[in-house]
Formats: C-alpha cells, sequence, structure tokens
C-alpha cells in the first residue's frame, strides 16, 4: 500500500504499559505463541486466544511489513493437572478416560485443534513443534541451567532453584510472598524440594510417576520433562535465546510464565527473555467461568448445530479488545453472524469490480490511515470493525471499497466476500436440502422444488434464488 508507520503499540504484560514494538533484528518478528495441550477437545475459550494471536501475527505482517517467525508448540507431555506440576499429567488423564494410548490421543486431538483453527481461518504457525519431538533440547537446557547454579538433583525430581533467581518475584508484578503462597507441592508432597515455589525441570520415573507411559532417558535418570521447560527449549530452538513477542492465556502469567523466563534467563545468561509479553482475557460464558461441569465448554460443532458460522465467532471475538473479559452469549453470537451476512453481501456485490493498485481516492486512503491506527493501538479491533463498516456505507467508489477491503480484510481474516461465504453459518442439514432442491430446479420440477423451499422455511431460513446462486439467510 506505500504506507506504513511502523508504530504498532501494544500491552507488556511484563511492564504493565503500553509499549512501541521495536525488533531485535530489524525487519523480523519472532513471535512464540502458547500451543494446545492435546488431552481435550479444543473449545472456543482456546478460539479466542488463537484468533487475537492470529490478528498480531497478521497486523505484524499486512500492516508494520514484518516478516514473521511464528512458532507454536504442541504439549503431549509433562503437563500435570495443576499449572504448578500437582497431580496428575493431563495427557494420561485424557487417554485413560477415552480408552486410547496417550499417543493416540495425542494425535486425535492435535487433529481436531487444527481442523479449528483451519475454520477460525487462523494462519498456521511458520513453525509447529511437539514437546516429545524435543526432549533432546529440553534436557540441553536443564543441564545448563544446573551448571550455571539454578537447578538441583533430587531422589524425585530436578527442580529450578527459584531463590537462587532474584528477579522471580518481581516478574508481572507479584511479590515472591504470592508466588510463594500459590506454589503447590509437585510430587509425593516435594519433600526435598528447598522452597515451595520451586519447580520441576524434570521428573523421575519414581513414587506416583514410576508408571509413567512417556519417558526417556537423561542424565537424571528415566523420566520425562516438567512442563515449563519445553516452551523455553522450542522458542530458543527456533527464534534464538532472545526474541521479540510471547503470547499466552491469562492463565500463564502467575506460574508459567515466570517460570519460563526464570529457567531461560538462568540458562542462559541473558536478559531479557522475551521484549514483549502479549496475554488474553479469558472467555465467559453467560456470565460464568468455563468449565465441564457447567457443560459450557462449546465446541465449533456445537455452534454449528444451532447454525452458526465458525467466521461469525470470529468476528463476535473481534468486537471485544483482547485485553478485556469477554461474555459469550448466543444472542450475541447470534448478532454477530447477521453483521458478518450484512458485511459480507456488501462485499460480494462488489465481487466484479476490479483490485488495482490505484484504485482509490484521497478519500479511501483515509479511512485506511483510521484503520491502522486502531489496529496499531494495542489492536483495537472493535474500532476497527467500525471503521470498516463506515467505509463501506460511505460514498467513496466502489472501487476504493473493493481496494480498501481487500487490505482490511487479511488483517480482520473474515473472508469477505468469498464464494463459500455466501451462505454463512448454514447448517449442514439445510445445505443438503437446498442441494436436492437444486437438482429438483435443474429437472424443472418445480412442484419438489417448492416443497423443499417450505421444508427449509420450516426449520427458519428463508431463501432467494439468483442466476449465479441461492442466498440463504436465518428468519
Amino acid at each position: 500500500m506505500g504506507y506504513n508507520i511502523s508504530m504498532l503499540t501494544i500491552f507488556n504484560s511484563l511492564s504493565k504499559k503500553l509499549e512501541t514494538v521495536e525488533p531485535i533484528h530489524k525487519g523480523e518478528i519472532g513471535m512464540y505463541a502458547c500451543g494446545p495441550t492435546v488431552y481435550d477437545y479444543t473449545h472456543i475459550g482456546h478460539g479466542r486466544k488463537y484468533v487475537n494471536d492470529d490478528i498480531l501475527r497478521r497486523v505484524l505482517e499486512v500492516l508494520e511489513g514484518y516478516k514473521v517467525t511464528h512458532v507454536q508448540n504442541v504439549t503431549d507431555v509433562g503437563h500435570l493437572v495443576s499449572d504448578a506440576d500437582e497431580g496428575e499429567d493431563k495427557m494420561e488423564k485424557g487417554a485413560a478416560k477415552a480408552g486410547k494410548t496417550v499417543w493416540e490421543v495425542a494425535k486425535e486431538y492435535t487433529e481436531f485443534f487444527n481442523e479449528t483453527m483451519k475454520e477460525l481461518n487462523i494462519l498456521p504457525p511458520t513453525i509447529v513443534c511437539k514437546a516429545t519431538d524435543h526432549i533432546a533440547d529440553q534436557i540441553a537446557l536443564i543441564e545448563k541451567i544446573v551448571a550455571n547454579g539454578h537447578g538441583y538433583d533430587t531422589p524425585e525430581a530436578v527442580y529450578f532453584d527459584v531463590a537462587g533467581f532474584p528477579d522471580y518475584g518481581k516478574m508481572f508484578n507479584q511479590s515472591f510472598e504470592e508466588k510463594t503462597v500459590g506454589a503447590r507441592e509437585e510430587v509425593e508432597g516435594g519433600e526435598y524440594k528447598k522452597h515451595p515455589a520451586d519447580f520441576v525441570l524434570w521428573f523421575k520415573r519414581v513414587g506416583k510417576f514410576a508408571d509413567h507411559v512417556m519417558h526417556w532417558e537423561s542424565p537424571w535418570g528415566d523420566g520425562f520433562p516438567g512442563w515449563h521447560i519445553e516452551c523455553s527449549a522450542m522458542s530458543m530452538k527456533y527464534l534464538g535465546e532472545q526474541f521479540d513477542i510471547h503470547t499466552g492465556g491469562e492463565d500463564h502469567l502467575s506460574i508459567h510464565h515466570p517460570n519460563e523466563i526464570a529457567q531461560s534467563e538462568a540458562g542462559t545468561g541473558k536478559k531479557p527473555f522475551v521484549k514483549y509479553w502479549v496475554h488474553t482475557t479469558f472467555l465467559m460464558v453467560d456470565g460464568k467461568k468455563m468449565g465441564k461441569s457447567l457443560g459450557n465448554l462449546y465446541k465449533l460443532s456445537d455452534l454449528a448445530e444451532k447454525g452458526f458460522s465458525p467466521l461469525a465467532l470470529r468476528y463476535y471475538f473481534l468486537t471485544t479488545h483482547y485485553h478485556k473479559q469477554m461474555n459469550f452469549t448466543w444472542e450475541g453470537l447470534a448478532g454477530a453472524q447477521k453483521s458478518l451476512f450484512k458485511l459480507n453481501k456488501m462485499v460480494v456485490d462488489l465481487a466484479d469490480v476490479p483490485v488495482t493498485a490505484d484504485g482509490w481516492s484521497e478519500e479511501g486512503k483515509v479511512f485506511y490511515e483510521k484503520f491502522v491506527a486502531a489496529m496499531e493501538d494495542d489492536l483495537n479491533t472493535a474500532l476497527a470493525l467500525s471503521i470498516v463498516w463506515e467505509m463501506m456505507k460511505s460514498d467513496i467508489s466502489d472501487s476504493a471499497k473493493k481496494n480498501l477491503i481487500v487490505v482490511m480484510d487479511s488483517v480482520l481474516g473474515l473472508n469477505l466476500g468469498t464464494e463459500e461465504e455466501k451462505n454463512i453459518g448454514v447448517p449442514e442439514e439445510i445445505k443438503e436440502i437446498l442441494a436436492k432442491r437444486e437438482e429438483f430446479r435443474k429437472a424443472k420440477d418445480w412442484e419438489q422444488s417448492d416443497a423443499l423451499r417450505k421444508e427449509i422455511e420450516s426449520k427458519g431460513y428463508k431463501i432467494e434464488d439468483f442466476p449465479d446462486g441461492v442466498k440463504v439467510e436465518k428468519i
């Protein structure tokens, strides 16, 4: 576009300030995203976090012009029920529940996660790395930490010594006392821990983990890595010992990310490990926290059963700032889908308008600059969406609108104007009836065609026929 003021500001959770993104290496951004622990199905709460990661990446690439190396892990070992390494291994718990091996469960839920990301139109990471494929890297980092005097070996596990890392208590504005109170016992009461907040680098295959299915040989004996070490080892393997951006959910603020910083900087001796920490706030459902006991861990398939498109959910997410708590309701999703359908139709109507390098007017440029300013202001997607609507309803030329919406949607990722989204949110059941009706129409069997039209209407949808297809909309 020839327009790049390179002034993206994001809220850095570590400093608690809005900061201008200034990369370590000119023109390049290294970005690591905490990925899924693949022991269960991906739900819409996960979706919000990864949509926001995707928006950040798109802004960096499209508006700022950076070459982004986006690394995302897959946790398939070492994550216990508590983030502080207490209780059962999540993978083994998931395998027992499903009656499958941990390897089968990891494969199944990884594929489910990937399909969910695809449906939400989230760009695939540059590099996806599994913890079980990087055991040697994790062992090598633990060896450095121990050699530098920040880790110690015990009969139950190798621990990180938080007392020997002075900055540990300062991370994310938490006192050392708060971390001590929040710390939980990790292994059989953690009797060998020097301090309650010390955390596991390597679990030994003893005690309650004597039969742990996933295990490897190490300098400290047979065992498996702790959850925290994998992110440090894999991020540094692909992005270097210091890189630009690390993302995660707000649940990582108190334990996982402070542990990452401590072990990484203790292992390399370099500070800072990461310049900017970006955290997405939790998604609530009907004003309540998401949980299995409440039956509100909705998957995309649950939304589809009610006639909602994954892209309607993406649109819905963009209406609330990533750093604010969002409350999901079915009414809110319905409103988002209706808005997305209308916006999509406006873009579809521009289908025959060509995209040209100089196709916008000065008025169009004003809208573009406003859009960029909104996105560069800590990813203000709600304001950016309002600017898109303002632009599409304005009296600038169709050519300018088409040029602008192509760029804006490359950031928002809503697939506006695509053939597949003409009938956004239509359930598969309705699509099957439509396909049958189309066969009758081609055979000029109008009686059967009309009967199927009435059946579709009885299910809450109205249809309009056009020369290039059929438009379907929820009544």
